[in-house]
């Protein structure tokens, strides 16, 4: 009888069906505009389908990543925090080794190995909501005292994100802080610390970007992209074409003309241009009730989560992903600077996809506690 009553009590429900369906349609849709925003540059290597199939190989890896975190011991992950965090930290660094670094675009943000390419930062996004929940759960109302409990922690986000700002990177680095705060204020920070804090950071990254022709060349362009629309205005405006171009109901699945060499990695930072432009507002629109779907039950799983690490850990993921969405699209509409910063399960990348199916297995580990 005491034995049937352990089995019943460590018995693990399933996770959460309608956060996996929502994950499941984003892929979908995602390879589906994959394949069509990049069939015309895949034909520069000779295969209209070359990035499909690679990115079908990321899934595929990414499905084992999920697999894994599914079943991981969240106490021995929580244990990890410092060697996860250390780990990825010396890849950032290894950016900076002329042999290792690969640049692309004004950016060194990849580790070049012999047979792939890896991007460090997409580590550290997951290491960092890793470290603050270990240790805001531990710190618990602590964290409402300036210099003992938030200093700390945001000298070593401080430590992370100029870092980062360095390769350069600021989407990813604004990435990061944005969830940082998120997570210290659904911890218990004070608000009066976190505003005083963003007001500041803020007027430091905007006087920065004026010392920095990359970030000031970027600034300039979503000011006013129409001073110098064939120059560094060119994408911004092509970003802005193809979105009213699709109108209510698309110009069709695969009949996009913006993706014909008009917008940079337009299966990647600027996929979600040409979704406006190939569905329309409709596709639009299901694609952000996807996405709300998703961070919702997202939500849900952090709030019913049984201890505050576990909690804290699915707040801070779901935070990164609401996070990146919201920037990527600010960014094809011009409402933001453009930053670089992918649409979650929908643009293409190898390390970033590898990444979110390993933090959607968490959140589904999370939801059968």
């Amino acid at each position: 009888m005491q034995v049937s009553r352990s089995k019943t009590l460590n018995k693990k429900k399933p996770p959460d069906l309608v956060f996996l369906s929502s994950v499941a349609a984003l892929l979908l849709f995602g390879t589906i505009m994959i394949f069509s925003s990049s069939s015309v540059m895949g034909l520069k290597v000779g295969d209209s389908f070359y990035y499909l199939k690679r990115h079908i190989l990321y899934l595929m890896t990414g499905f084992f990543a999920f697999s894994f975190a599914l079943n991981l011991d969240l106490n021995k992950l929580k244990k990890s925090t410092f060697p996860v965090l250390g780990v990825s930290l010396f890849l950032l660094l290894l950016l900076f080794v002329p042999f290792f670094g690969k640049s692309l675009g004004g950016a060194t943000r990849w580790l070049n190995f012999y047979f792939f390419s890896f991007q460090p930062s997409e580590l550290v996004k997951f290491a960092m909501i890793l470290f603050l929940a270990s240790s805001l759960s531990q710190l618990k109302d602590g964290i409402k005292d300036f210099v003992k409990g938030l200093l700390p922690l945001l000298v070593i986000l401080g430590v992370v994100a100029g870092i980062i700002i360095k390769q350069p990177d600021m989407g990813t680095a604004l990435s990061i802080m944005a969830t940082s705060f998120l997570m210290f204020f659904i911890a218990g920070a004070r608000f009066v610390h976190l505003f005083s804090i963003f007001l500041a950071g803020g007027s430091a990254v905007f006087v920065l970007s004026f010392f920095s022709a990359y970030r000031l060349k970027r600034l300039l362009a979503f000011v006013d992209p129409w001073k110098d629309p064939l120059g560094i205005g060119f994408h911004i405006i092509q970003s802005l074409l193809a979105v009213g171009s699709g109108g209510f109901f698309g110009l069709g699945l695969g009949n996009s003309r913006q993706k014909f060499y008009y917008l940079p990695q337009q299966y990647a930072d600027f996929i979600f241009a040409v979704l406006c432009e190939e569905l329309g507002f409709i596709g639009a629109f299901a694609l952000i009730v996807l996405f709300m779907i998703f961070c919702f039950r997202g939500a849900k799983i952090a709030a019913g989560a049984k201890d505050p690490f576990s909690s804290l850990l699915a707040f801070g993921l779901i935070s990164m992903f609401f996070v990146q969405t919201a920037l990527n699209i600010m960014v094809v509409i011009a409402l933001i600077p453009t930053t670089g910063i992918p649409l979650p399960f929908v643009s293409y990348g190898g390390t970033t996809t590898i990444v979110n199916l390993f933090a959607v297995g968490l959140l589904a580990n999370i939801s059968r506690k």
